[in-house]
């Protein structure tokens, strides 16, 4: 049963998870998609419940969108738990700061300083807001 579930794995070219925490809020992205469209789906209704051969039944548009909203509003709680946000701007401005050191770095090697070195740093730090 392992060996199958690495095969299908593989094949549908699952990787690991290198950051949990943007992977979760990608996840919550999808998630609040599906919901999305399932509400879409279930404005379109003209009934909620149908007639089937054991008794009034209740669509499963109805069923899937109950189900979305549920899963939605367990994963944001958990992401609000677990102050994803925060941490993510922690890991990005952890990032800018090696960023930021590197090129003062590499220009103090360069023998670059002064205002041409503060000059550098300024354009340096325009490119990278324009990034994010």
């Amino acid at each position: 049963m392992e060996a199958e579930a690495r095969k299908t794995l593989a094949k549908i070219g699952a990787a690991p998870v290198e950051n949990p925490l943007t992977a979760l809020a990608e996840l919550a992205g999808e998630v609040l998609a599906f919901k999305n469209i399932l509400a879409e789906r279930v404005n379109l209704l003209d009934e909620i419940r149908y007639e089937g051969n054991t008794g009034e039944q209740i669509r499963a548009e109805i069923v899937l969108y109950e189900r979305a909203m549920d899963r939605a509003g367990s994963l944001l709680a958990n992401i609000a738990r677990l102050n994803i946000d925060e941490r993510l701007a922690a890991i990005s401005e952890r990032q800018a700061d090696a960023v930021i050191a590197a090129i003062e770095a590499a220009l103090a090697h360069a023998g670059v300083t002064g205002k041409a070195a503060t000059e550098a740093k300024h354009v340096a730090a325009r490119k990278l807001r324009a990034v994010r």
